[in-house]
């Protein structure tokens, strides 16, 4: 029943913009599930469900994407880490703090950055392969503008 139940709650969250537990709750009696404010709660908990602004800036619940906030993560690493960025032909060098490049070059390689082929790290330096120098350039400017975003 509680697996049930929660499978009922994705998909009502996937379909609903769903505010409150009580809107949550409501839909649930809707469809079937006869449950309490009680269990919703600790089904909010179990599930990790979060609230996010939708388009119309009302807190709605979701569910964590984990690929996001990893993605997150590897951006704030790149963020505090990196010092420079330079091209020579089709190699990208990628100078970081002390100690922090085979981290960065983790978190490069999982941006899936289109046309970079792969990276080497040694202590705070990185050679990233692109497949050309236009592609280099694109790399540094969509690294640059994540950064900036981010120390926003």
């Amino acid at each position: 029943m509680k697996k049930n139940r929660q499978e009922a709650i994705i998909e009502l969250i996937q379909q609903y913009p769903i505010e409150t537990q009580e809107e949550l709750l409501s839909r649930l009696n809707q469809i079937g599930f006869k449950t309490t404010q009680a269990t919703i709660s600790r089904d909010i908990r179990e599930l990790a469900l979060i609230k996010k602004p939708d388009a119309d800036g009302k807190q709605i619940y979701c569910l964590i994407d984990q690929e996001d906030e990893t993605s997150r993560k590897y951006q704030r690493i790149l963020a505090e880490a990196i010092i420079s960025m330079e091209l020579a032909e089709n190699m990208l060098v990628v100078k970081t703090v002390s100690g922090m490049a085979m981290a960065s070059a983790a978190a490069l390689d999982s941006l899936n950055i289109i046309g970079m082929v792969g990276t080497i790290a040694g202590d705070d330096t990185i050679m990233c392969v692109m497949k050309d120098k236009n592609i280099g350039r694109t790399a540094i400017a969509e690294i640059d503008h994540m950064i900036k975003k981010l120390k926003e």
